[in-house]
């Protein structure tokens, strides 16, 4: 999954692009090896504000659109928490919605999602938290990180398939109200939550589990992304959400053939 930022904030200023230049973005992911491309309109790391969701609209469906004619081959998602930009967006290409609140941000959303009948990405983000606020919720876990979060999203998961949204892939949310220690937590029990029935997301990208305890920035942290991105694969991730999708499809390429070989007696 290639990342395509429709924002002025981005906390990695090479994502940020507009309708002028996503085709030749989108294009080149396609031609690396996206399957999915992420569009979105509105910054999540940590401190950023909420938008509304007609600011948002203009911002991603011209992306969307320009992406659907440089890039056919690939399944759109649209990454939103309201139900008028996913209604928008799937009307103008998209054909997934992704989703950080798990619905708890615009109670028609859900909702919207099962009734156009696409594939909906359920992430976790702290209870009452937005990502304005969120780092202030790395004490709601207690020393539970891993099963707090995976009871949220089977409970949630439970609720969603009852609404009649059966294609749910589930994301842990990796630096959203997390600290550098759940953050790493999560990853090395990762292959908990294949055990929900449901693809694993992997959403750590040149985030600052990477690049904070290597002091180095997100711009410099590939390598960092491609070393935790081979662990999410050893662990059961399905889908990587990534900013450079050729690096993220090379690891791909190396975990499968780590796969595929033989592990030999002495």
């Amino acid at each position: 999954m290639g990342i395509l930022n429709a924002t002025p904030d981005s906390f990695h200023a090479a994502s940020r692009t507009d309708a002028q230049a996503v085709g030749e973005a989108a294009g080149a992911m396609q031609e690396a090896g996206a399957t999915i491309v992420d569009v979105g309109g509105m910054s999540s790391r940590p401190g950023a504000e909420l938008i509304g969701a007609e600011e948002e609209i203009n911002r991603v469906i011209p992306v969307i659109e320009a992406v659907r004619r440089a890039a056919p081959k690939v399944v759109i998602s649209c990454d939103t928490v309201y139900a008028a930009t996913a209604r928008a967006a799937v009307d103008a290409g998209a054909g997934m919605i992704n989703d950080i609140s798990a619905g708890r941000f615009d109670e028609e959303l859900l909702p919207t999602v099962a009734s156009l009948n696409v594939p909906y990405v359920l992430m976790h983000m702290p209870e009452g938290a937005t990502p304005e606020t969120m780092q202030k919720h790395t004490h709601d876990y207690g020393h539970r990180v891993v099963t707090h979060i995976w009871d949220f999203l089977a409970e949630r998961l439970v609720a969603l398939r009852e609404m009649g949204i059966k294609d749910v892939i589930v994301d842990p949310g990796f630096g959203f109200g997390k600290s550098q220690s759940q953050n790493y937590e999560l990853l090395k029990n990762l292959h908990a939550f294949a055990h929900l029935g449901a693809p694993v997301l992997a959403g750590m990208s040149r985030k600052g589990m990477l690049y904070k305890p290597l002091k180095t920035t997100a711009e410099g942290s590939l390598p960092a992304t491609a070393a935790v991105n081979l662990y999410a694969l050893q662990q059961g991730a399905s889908i990587l959400r990534v900013h450079d999708v050729k690096e993220g499809v090379e690891v791909i390429k190396l975990w499968r053939l780590l796969e595929e070989a033989r592990i030999v007696g002495r």
